[in-house]
């Protein structure tokens, strides 16, 4: 933990420094994006289809670091239950890519839109030779996604947009590591000030031949995210949880600062279930620290 703290430490002063010596020669802000901007709510911030744009974060952790790597990984499922375990190390690179575009613009009274989603997770033991450096798990995420504006003034903020998304998350796996679930997820956007709070409950859809049948009691029902920019620094936090019971769920925060340009620092911790879909039913601490990139 030591170790893990002076990292920290060192990774921010550097950031910090890089900041002070680029400062009289790079001026270029970090890219801040509205809810109205991020979802071109309003006929001001529309900019047509097929536009390929970034949609949930994008970033690299060089070091992420785990008190209690899943060596063996279990389901409710017999068979989708390792039979071996695996030598993990606790320190991977851990990266995200997330990017979106919109299909259709302009639907139920000229207002509404159609997106499709894309994330692609990964983790991998770079530093692990005796596997190879091979990639621990990949999650793929696709999603078609409907957003619809309103404006509802509501506790000196107000809400943007309501919606929803037919979400497909699996690893790509075979037996017995295969992990995958189908949702549908709903959404409603809210913003005040430099603050910007999603609330996305979901429903998982039926499988026939279920690999992981108590995830939800595990990674949750829902998600909230919150999101708050201070001058050219970014604190977000995406937590999840069952609702109806009081174990389960996670929560990520992360600290993003400048460093050069659109180039960020990121810290990121995580505690609780279901980091990756493999992970699903593993309960870990993990933190780690790398770059951003900013939204576009």
């Amino acid at each position: 933990m030591k170790k893990i703290i002076i990292g920290i430490v060192l990774f921010l002063a550097i950031g910090q420094q890089s900041k002070a010596q680029s400062s009289s020669q790079d001026t270029l802000d970090i890219i801040k994006k509205t809810y109205d901007q991020l979802w071109e709510l309003g006929e001001e911030n529309q900019k047509g289809t097929f536009r390929l744009v970034s949609y949930k974060p994008i970033y690299v952790s060089a070091g992420r670091i785990s008190d209690n790597p899943n060596e063996k990984p279990t389901s409710e499922n017999p068979s989708y239950t390792a039979i071996e375990s695996e030598d993990f190390n606790n320190i991977e690179v851990k990266f995200q890519l997330s990017f979106k575009t919109k299909v259709i613009q302009g639907l139920m009274w000229n207002k509404g839109d159609i997106w499709i989603g894309y994330t692609q997770k990964a983790h991998w033991q770079v530093y692990n030779q005796n596997i190879s450096r091979a990639f621990r798990e990949i999650n793929y995420e696709p999603e078609i996604i409907f957003r619809y504006p309103i404006k509802m003034k509501a506790f000196k903020g107000e809400f943007k947009s309501i919606g929803f998304a037919f979400n497909h998350q699996s690893n790509g796996r075979d037996l017995p590591l295969s992990r995958s679930w189908n949702r549908i997820i709903f959404h409603v956007g809210y913003e005040i000030d430099n603050w910007i709070i999603t609330l996305n409950p979901w429903i998982r859809s039926s499988d026939n031949d279920d690999e992981n049948p108590n995830i939800t009691k595990y990674i949750g029902n829902g998600e909230i995210n919150v999101s708050y920019h201070y001058n050219r620094h970014e604190f977000y936090a995406i937590a999840t949880h069952p609702f109806d019971r009081l174990k389960g769920g996670s929560l990520q925060l992360n600290y993003v600062f400048p460093m050069k340009g659109h180039l960020r620092g990121h810290v990121q911790f995580f505690n609780g279930y279901g980091e990756t879909m493999i992970d699903y039913n593993h309960r870990q601490t993990t933190i780690g620290i790398g770059v951003s990139f900013a939204n576009w």
